[in-house]
């Protein structure tokens, strides 16, 4: 009786585990699912936990998909970066610990935002002028405005303002990037450059240049003119806004 009791409580547990595993996105009315509404009405009609949903493609044991992109946004509410933007600003390890998310999903979560980055900068390289401040900060503009530090990339040009260059120059503090005119023109003599454009970001979002942004600016566009290596302009990236220091008067003129 003890090894029937056994068996049988065993396959109700198991019983329970099939049911709980059934809750998924087929057992929703079709009209509720994320794939056949995508289909019927277009990407564009779904909220971002459909969109999410779809891209996972499925849940975990007792949750559907829906229900796991739900969790994982809602995680998000507190950040500093609630919905989406969080996925951007949340490493692995924080993604794993919501409910449902493993090492796989935490991977395709944080590959999600690497490609939208990637999607970003792709549309803008076609309107990338380096005659014109908004074309440079358009271009940067999602790789740069997320950042939790502050990076400086620096653009390598030739004699025909053509791209030869783009190096990342330094890693900063959330405060400040620490960068000296020497490592710039150092890798400028490297690529031959003759002009120079910096970007960089400002973790908090105000693209407003501080006081040391404008010195160690001066400082760079002293050295270059003693090389003959021009920098047209520094570029300061913030969330959906930019300063150019060249527009502000405080370097030359662009080329013609």
């Amino acid at each position: 009786m003890l090894k029937l009791s056994l068996i049988l409580s065993g396959f109700c547990v198991r019983e329970q585990q099939v049911k709980d595993m059934k809750y998924t996105i087929s057992e929703m009315p079709a009209e509720e699912r994320p794939y056949e509404k995508c289909i019927r009405e277009g990407e564009s009609a779904l909220s971002d936990s459909e969109l999410l949903a779809v891209i996972l493609r499925c849940g975990t044991q007792g949750i559907s998909s829906l229900k796991l992109a739900n969790d994982i946004l809602n995680q998000m509410k507190d950040s500093s970066y609630p919905g989406l933007a969080g996925l951007l600003h949340s490493s692995q390890e924080e993604l794993r610990k919501i409910r449902g998310v493993g090492k796989v999903k935490a991977v395709q979560l944080k590959c999600i935002g690497e490609l939208s980055r990637r999607i970003a900068r792709a549309s803008a390289k076609p309107a990338l002028s380096f005659h014109q401040p908004e074309s440079i900060a358009a271009y940067y503009m999602e790789q740069l405005r997320h950042q939790e530090q502050e990076l400086m990339i620096c653009m390598m040009l030739d004699n025909q303002n053509h791209l030869l260059s783009e190096r990342m120059i330094s890693r900063g503090t959330v405060n400040a990037t620490l960068v000296t005119p020497r490592e710039i023109y150092l890798e400028a003599v490297r690529c031959h450059a003759v002009s120079l454009i910096l970007v960089h970001n400002h973790p908090g979002g105000d693209p407003e240049p501080s006081r040391c942004d404008i010195d160690i600016t001066r400082r760079i566009s002293q050295a270059g003119e003693i090389l003959g290596i021009l920098l047209l302009d520094h570029i300061i990236i913030g969330d959906q806004a930019f300063v150019s220091l060249n527009e502000r008067g405080i370097i030359g003129e662009y080329p013609e």
